[in-house]
């Protein structure tokens, strides 16, 4: 894997000169200078550290607002806890609140654990994860399900696994996905109320994590799809 460049998207996404980056991370300008310039390979856990020490500092507000958590399973598997059903609709999903809360997360980027791609949300997602012809399909458990999902979107990219990739052969994504696909898996789990209000369990569901891959070089969450209810026994609170 190259190091060097999510090193250096890093850094940029800040807004920061290599000295400043230095000041606020400790790590000499001299070694960054390297480690951009690929003369230098820092361990792989390096991009990763400093993508949680950056979203720490510049999204802090916003997570403390998220009821959201990362736990493993039995097997080792690691699952989102989304806590707040936040997008409740008695018949349907009113998808425009989820488009304007998924506008705050628009110019964040985070990373994937497993791999090391630093991930982008761009000002498309809002539109596409609420507006796709695979959300227009979905109705009662499954819309409710991708509907607060949204909430767990950081984690959810930063737990991914499975990365597959495929050719773009859309002529309309030949700008933003000129680059191709990516396709990850994700788990995330939502609660379950007893008619006192209380949470009697947690479902766990399955999602695939869309990432295209644009012209710009970066890669981006497009949508999430695929999201099923998954037959194991419920995860218990």
């Amino acid at each position: 894997m190259d190091i060097a460049k999510p090193i250096k998207e890093l850094r940029e996404s800040t807004g920061m000169s290599r000295k400043e980056f230095s000041e606020h991370t400790g790590i000499p300008v001299r070694t960054l200078e390297d480690w951009e310039a690929g003369r230098r390979t820092p361990p792989e856990y390096i991009p990763r550290l400093l993508a949680y020490q950056i979203k720490f500092d510049s999204v802090f507000d916003k997570n403390t607002k998220r009821n959201v958590s990362v736990i493993q399973d039995a097997d080792g598997n690691r699952i989102v806890i989304i806590n707040d059903i936040r997008f409740k609709g008695k018949r349907s999903i009113d998808w425009k609140e989820v488009r304007a809360y998924l506008k705050e997360f628009v110019g964040e980027f985070y990373v994937i654990a497993s791999t090391g791609d630093v991930i982008y949300i761009g000002s498309d997602l809002p539109s596409e994860y609420t507006g796709s012809n695979y959300t227009k399909k979905l109705n009662g458990t499954a819309a409710k399900a991708k509907a607060n999902a949204s909430q767990g979107i950081p984690e959810m990219i930063e737990i991914s696994i499975g990365k597959h990739f495929r050719e773009n052969n859309d002529k309309k994504h030949n700008w933003n996905a000129k680059n191709g696909w990516y396709r990850y898996d994700s788990r995330f789990a939502l609660p379950v109320y007893d008619e006192s209000g209380e949470i009697e369990r947690y479902n766990i569901f399955h999602a695939s994590m869309i990432i295209r891959h644009a012209n710009d070089g970066k890669m981006y969450l497009y949508d999430v799809i695929d999201i099923k209810k998954e037959t194991s026994t419920p995860l218990e609170s």
